[in-house]
């Protein structure tokens, strides 16, 4: 993983909750997930922010794509932002030209259901 200032990520890649949150989750990664930074979630559902181990935050944003991007610099200084994904957030930076460089992981194995980052046709 790389060693970004801050994260921006969406709802899907913080959990599988797809309406009100669980208050008792906490992402996939348990106590300490793996960014040691801020995490700004985009969402339709407002949260209070989750502190855990390592220095890792996660901010939930209702406010957008920009909106997210905009608090990741803030809290990032002159450090990287890095998205985390999914591909719905990273079509969104894309399309707002915020992306610098993309990386993509290529994993060649079918998990179920996704969705492209390329739009479809």
């Amino acid at each position: 993983m790389t060693c970004a200032a801050a994260y921006v990520m969406g709802r899907n890649m913080f959990g599988p909750i797809r309406d009100e949150w669980d208050s008792n989750w906490r992402g996939w990664w348990g106590e300490e997930p793996p960014y040691h930074a801020p995490v700004f979630v985009l969402t339709h559902y407002a949260h209070d922010p989750i502190e855990m181990q390592g220095g890792t935050t996660f901010h939930f944003v209702t406010g957008g794509v920009a909106a997210a991007l905009k608090q990741a610099r803030a809290a990032a200084g002159a450090g990287d932002v890095d998205i985390a994904g999914g591909a719905s957030v990273v079509r969104q930076a894309l399309a707002a030209n915020a992306i610098d460089e993309l990386v993509l992981d290529i994993v060649p194995v079918v998990l179920g259901k996704s969705l492209s980052i390329r739009p479809r046709r």
